[in-house]
């Protein structure tokens, strides 16, 4: 071997015993013949006898499967493993005498050289693994505040900047700081007439529209200096969105804001063959001096909503802390009425609807209407007034519908079998907006009679003369109910957003005439000729009429003066228990 021969060789094997990575030579059985130090550095803390005879043995723990892959290996050359991850566990503690941490996690790649040997090479990939790990947990945290339909941000990304809002300093004026929260109204209607999919699609575009109304950035105060956070609109839950305000020039601009938010939003959505409108209840929350909690905040911001939903929707309601004790009491309600439906303290109560006869006399036999009252235990009998704007709110208002129309046909089956002849003729129950809604109605009205023997032409099912009004889904489900044999009345005719030019167009039997003209027809001539007017168009339509709330002989007088089928009010009876109407019935 020449000198040039034998410097070269050297210079091999100084670069193989120095080398940072881990060099190994083993032989088919995993029989090591050659490793250089960083080799076995890397894998002492795997092997404390210090055995490093068989690669395969050393790594039996980390790569169970290793020996047998190598084995398997179906060529004369070529690359077995690349990358191989082994963890090695709790190695990772700092070896005696200081000498650093162990490696916690190994990368292996194994060469086949020819029939009888094997290369393998090892690194420490604690680092790379590390790096790989902050890099999730960044791409995780920041998946963890956008919503996924909208790719808005959410819920945790909206506390978290009210929360860096509530810290920084503020100017001493023209920085105000706003919270918008946004819910659409009677959103459930939508996915129950349309489905969740066509749900969805509205989700996604109000938040197109919500993202291209912000102006994004901080903005100048009044010295030229950079002031808040800007606007960031967020989804923070199935049909809520917030949108947050900084650096807002003084009260009364997050109002503003929110005006020209209803209008941007209130345009109708094209999906499909759809063109769904909507309206929004905003509620405006300022952020005062002390930097109240996020959640805090966010509550505030709620019950806002909460009070514009009551008070009709489609508004914007500014947060005042008295709400606070409403809210919680509202909340109390509900709570107990949860409690009520599942204790059976919900009951049925009939006011007989009278037949109003041209001499004077009435038919008691007519029809009844079922009301709905609470037996509270410490409050005694409690009037709808109280819970049922609630019920509507919190999503229980089908199950008290439910429970009513149940009861009722119940009731007025017995009756029939009770009475005779005598008994009532008609059984008139209201249905709310969330029934109406529902796409298995039609389905539960059918059982529901079929359970309880009464016919479909006996049950007249109400609705109010607003509710009737609406969309074309609300007026496919009204004709799905007559095909199903039952009558439909308009309830509260005269309040509404119907006239008689357009009574035409509503599918029902009867029109219900609204108790705020019956109260007044004996002193107003004017209220007079709307009760006239009403009949009159009923009766060219073949509906019938009943005048509500009839409390005095002279507005008997006039309703019967004016050709009014039937009536109905505390001048006949007040609403009665199931056997107590019986009672009234016979004692003609």
């Amino acid at each position: 071997m020449t000198s040039e021969s034998d410097d070269a060789y050297e210079a091999l094997i100084q670069f193989l015993y120095q080398a940072p990575v881990g060099l190994i030579q083993l032989q088919q059985d995993g029989s090591i013949e050659m490793l250089n130090p960083m080799a076995s550095q890397l894998l002492m803390p795997v092997s404390p006898d210090g055995n490093l005879a068989n690669l395969f043995d050393v790594l039996q723990q980390q790569a169970p499967g290793l020996r047998a892959q190598c084995q398997a290996y179906p060529y004369a050359h070529g690359v077995i493993a690349d990358g191989m991850r082994l963890v090695l566990g709790s190695a990772g503690a700092a070896e005696p005498g200081g000498r650093g941490a162990r490696p916690e996690v190994l990368a292996l790649g194994v060469l086949k050289v020819d029939a009888g040997r094997m290369m393998a090479v090892l690194v420490d990939a604690t680092a790379e693994v590390q790096r790989e790990q902050r890099t999730l947990a960044r791409r995780l945290d920041s998946a963890a505040r956008i919503d996924t339909l909208t790719k808005l941000p959410n819920r945790a990304a909206v506390r978290e900047l009210l929360q860096r809002m509530a810290a920084r300093p503020r100017a001493a004026s023209g920085d105000e700081g706003a919270l918008l929260f946004i819910n659409v109204d009677r959103f459930r209607q939508v996915n129950h007439t349309l489905g969740s999919p066509v749900g969805d699609q509205v989700m996604v575009l109000m938040a197109e529209r919500l993202r291209a109304s912000v102006r994004s950035g901080a903005r100048p105060g009044g010295d030229g200096s950079a002031q808040g956070l800007g606007e960031v609109a967020a989804r923070v839950g199935g049909d809520e969105f917030t949108l947050v305000l900084d650096g807002l020039a003084g009260a009364g601009v997050a109002e503003s804001i929110a005006a020209r938010l209803q209008q941007t939003l209130g345009k109708p959505y094209r999906i499909g063959l759809h063109d769904i409108s909507l309206q929004f209840s905003i509620g405006v929350v300022y952020l005062g001096a002390g930097g109240a909690a996020a959640d805090d905040v966010l509550r505030d911001a709620s019950v806002a909503v909460a009070v514009a939903k009551a008070a009709g929707g489609g508004q914007t309601v500014l947060f005042q802390p008295a709400m606070r004790e409403q809210a919680a009491r509202r909340g109390g309600i509900e709570a107990e009425l949860r409690s009520a439906l599942a204790q059976g303290q919900l009951f049925t109560v009939y006011q007989p609807v009278v037949g109003v006869l041209p001499d004077g006399a009435i038919d008691r036999s007519a029809g009844v209407e079922a009301l709905v009252r609470w037996q509270h235990p410490g409050r005694g009998v409690v009037g709808p007034i109280e819970f049922i704007e609630i019920a509507e709110q919190s999503g229980l208002i089908d199950a008290i519908g439910e429970f009513v129309l149940r009861a009722a046909c119940r009731d007025f089956a017995a009756w029939q079998n009770e009475l005779g002849a005598r008994a009532p003729r008609l059984l008139a129950v209201n249905l709310s907006r969330a029934q109406l809604g529902d796409a298995s109605l039609c389905d539960k009205v059918a059982a529901i009679l079929d359970a309880s023997g009464m016919q479909p032409a006996q049950l007249q099912l109400e609705v109010t003369e607003s509710l009737a009004a609406q969309g074309a889904d609300i007026q496919q489900q009204l004709q799905r109910l007559k095909a199903l044999g039952v009558k439909l009345a308009l309830d509260d005719f005269g309040t509404g957003f119907s006239s008689l030019s357009s009574l035409h167009l509503l599918p029902v039997d009867t029109v219900k005439i609204d108790r705020s003209f019956v109260s007044l027809s004996d002193t107003s001539h004017h209220h007079e000729v709307l009760i006239e007017a009403t009949v009159k168009v009923a009766r060219s339509l073949g509906m019938s009429t009943v005048a509500e709330g009839i409390e005095t002989e002279a507005q008997a007088a006039v309703v019967r003066r004016q050709g009014c089928d039937k009536g109905q009010g505390y001048l006949y009876s007040r609403p009665l228990p199931a056997a107590a109407l019986a009672a009234w019935i016979q004692a003609r």
